[in-house]
């Protein structure tokens, strides 16, 4: 059962890896494109920014955080709920603020970076 559940996440891996490298590439034709094109008010609530993105993922760790809190409650009260299945969404979710905490150290560093830099 865990090679599924292993095949699963890595299957969930690449999804999210493709949906980076496409809002990376989106983001570049963003920047790419002429400064004309980007003035049409109506144009701007759909484009992907860096912020959206950044909230968006968040939201998505909170989330996977919230998920495997409830699931070990559950667990905890008696509730019928597979162990292995509470094991991997506090493991995701581990993973997920692991993640987040190196971006942000990265975020950080890249500020001080900049700031840092002779003008």
């Amino acid at each position: 059962m865990s090679g599924v559940a292993g095949a699963m996440s890595v299957d969930r891996v690449m999804a999210l890896r493709a949906q980076i490298l496409e809002r990376n590439a989106a983001l570049s034709r963003a920047n790419q494109a002429p400064a004309a094109a980007g003035t049409d008010a109506t144009e701007a609530p759909t484009r992907a920014t860096f912020s959206n993105t950044l909230e968006s993922a968040l939201k998505q760790v909170n989330q996977q955080q919230a998920d495997a809190g409830a699931l070990s409650e559950a667990y905890e009260r008696g509730e019928t709920v597979d162990i292995a299945k509470v094991m991997l969404a506090r493991q995701q979710a581990s993973v997920g603020f692991e993640a987040t905490l190196q971006v942000r150290n990265k975020l950080l560093s890249a500020y001080q970076n900049i700031m840092n830099m002779p003008v």
